[in-house]
C-alpha cells in the first residue's frame, strides 16, 4: 500500500480530534471506514501509530514522528488548493468564505454582509466542530468563522489566526419540558434536574467534558442520553423525557421552556478568527462588527435572554466592540437608545422587542 496525502489528512485529523470516531465526522467517513484506514496505514508504515484508550487516541513516539512530517505536507496541499481557488473565484469577482458553528446569529450575519458586500459572493460553512473551522481558517479554506469554546476547555488557536472575543463568558441556559416541576422559576438549580435525564451530544467539542465537570462540582451523576439530531434532542426534550442544556438565544418550541441556570455552571466563550493575511484588519473590524450586531439582535429578541444581559450588565451592551485579544477600550452606555444600537454596525437593524427606557429597565431587571 502506498500513502498519499488523503492518509495523511487522517491521520492529522485523528490526532486533532483525540478520536477516530470524532476525526470520522470531521472527514465525513464512518468511524469503521477510518478504524480500517488506519490500520491499513499502520500496516504499510510498521508499526502502531496510535494508542486506543478510554481517553482518546493518543500518537505513540512512532506517530509522532510520522505526524511530524505529514502536517507541513497536509499544510501545504491544503494551501495549494486554497490558493488555486483563491486565484479562481478572483478571476470571477470577489469572494468571502465565512465558517460557523450552529448558531441562529448566522442567519442576520449573513444579511448584514450581504448588504455591506453586494457585490461579494459571500458563502457560509457550518460545522459541528469548532477545531475543524479553525484549521479551515488557519489553512485558507475560509476567511473568516464564528466559533465558541467551552470554558476550561480551551481551543488550540493556530498560529497565524487572529482572534476577536465577543462574549468571553456566555452562559448556557436549561431547555425543560413545560409541564417539569421546575419549569415555573425564572431560575433553575442543578439539584431539581438530578433526576431528568440530560441530553448530549458528543460530536460537540468539549460539551460533555464541561457538562461532567459541572456535574461532578455539584455531586451529581445524572443520567445521560447521547443525541446528535438536533431535532430528536428537542423532541425529548417537549415530550418530557430529557432536560438539555442550550445556547440562551435558543427558541423554545411547543412544550418547551427555556431558563437560565442558577450560578451559571456552564459558560462558554464566543470569539470570531480570521487570517490576517487574507483579511485586512478594517475588514476584519466591519466583519465583526456586523457579527456582533446580528449576535444583539437575536439575543434582545430573547425575553430570558435579554433578562439575563440587563441583571449581568453585559459587555455585549456596551457601545464599542472590542477587538482582538489585546483589546480596545469598551465604552459604556446607559440604555439601549437606537443611538447607541447604530454604533454597533453601519447595517441598521430593528429588534423585535420593546426598547426600554435606559435607567428603568437596568432597575427593574435587578434581582
Amino acid at each position: 500500500m502506498e500513502l498519499d496525502v488523503r492518509h495523511l489528512r487522517a491521520l492529522c485529523a485523528i490526532a486533532d480530534a483525540g478520536s477516530v470516531r470524532k476525526a470520522a465526522l470531521q472527514l465525513g467517513m464512518t468511524q469503521p471506514s477510518l478504524t480500517t484506514q488506519l490500520r491499513r496505514i499502520e500496516k504499510a508504515i510498521g508499526g502502531l501509530l496510535f494508542t486506543r484508550e478510554q481517553s482518546g487516541s493518543h500518537p505513540t513516539p512512532l506517530g509522532r514522528s510520522v505526524l511530524a512530517r505529514a502536517r507541513p505536507i497536509v499544510a501545504d496541499m491544503n494551501a495549494l488548493i486554497s490558493a488555486a481557488k483563491d486565484a479562481a473565484a478572483h478571476i470571477n469577482g470577489a469572494h468571502l468564505r465565512i465558517g460557523s458553528t450552529g448558531n441562529r446569529a448566522v442567519a442576520g450575519w449573513l444579511r448584514r454582509l450581504h448588504a455591506r458586500l453586494p457585490e461579494t459572493d459571500t458563502t457560509i460553512h457550518v460545522d459541528i466542530s469548532a477545531t475543524m473551522l479553525l484549521q479551515m481558517v488557519a489553512t485558507q479554506q475560509l476567511d473568516v468563522a464564528f466559533v465558541h469554546e467551552f470554558t476550561g476547555f480551551p481551543l488550540s488557536v493556530p498560529s497565524g489566526v487572529e482572534r476577536r472575543v465577543l462574549l468571553a463568558e456566555e452562559p448556557q441556559f436549561i431547555a425543560l419540558p413545560a409541564d417539569h416541576p421546575a419549569a415555573g422559576r425564572t431560575v433553575v438549580r442543578l439539584a431539581e434536574l438530578a433526576d431528568d435525564h440530560w441530553v448530549v451530544d458528543l460530536t460537540v467539542d468539549d460539551e460533555y467534558a464541561a457538562l461532567r465537570q459541572v456535574f461532578a462540582g455539584a455531586g451529581l451523576n445524572p443520567r445521560v442520553v447521547h443525541v446528535r439530531d438536533t431535532t430528536t434532542a428537542a423532541e425529548l426534550v417537549a415530550s418530557g423525557e430529557a432536560v438539555s442544556p442550550c445556547q440562551p438565544t435558543t427558541a423554545p418550541r411547543p412544550g418547551m421552556v427555556i431558563r437560565p441556570l442558577h450560578g451559571d455552571p456552564l459558560t462558554v466563550r464566543l470569539f470570531m478568527v480570521s487570517r490576517p493575511q487574507t483579511t485586512t484588519g478594517t475588514r476584519a473590524d466591519a466583519l465583526y462588527a456586523d457579527l456582533r450586531s446580528a449576535y444583539l439582535e437575536l439575543a434582545w429578541a430573547n425575553a430570558a435572554y435579554r433578562l439575563w444581559l440587563l441583571r449581568h450588565d453585559s459587555p455585549l451592551l456596551r457601545a464599542d466592540a472590542p477587538g482582538p485579544d489585546a483589546g480596545r477600550g469598551a465604552a459604556r452606555r446607559d440604555g439601549l437608545s437606537p443611538a447607541a444600537l447604530s454604533c454597533l454596525a453601519p447595517v441598521p437593524i430593528t429588534l423585535a422587542a420593546p426598547e426600554p427606557a435606559p435607567e428603568s429597565a437596568r432597575a427593574s431587571a435587578a434581582p
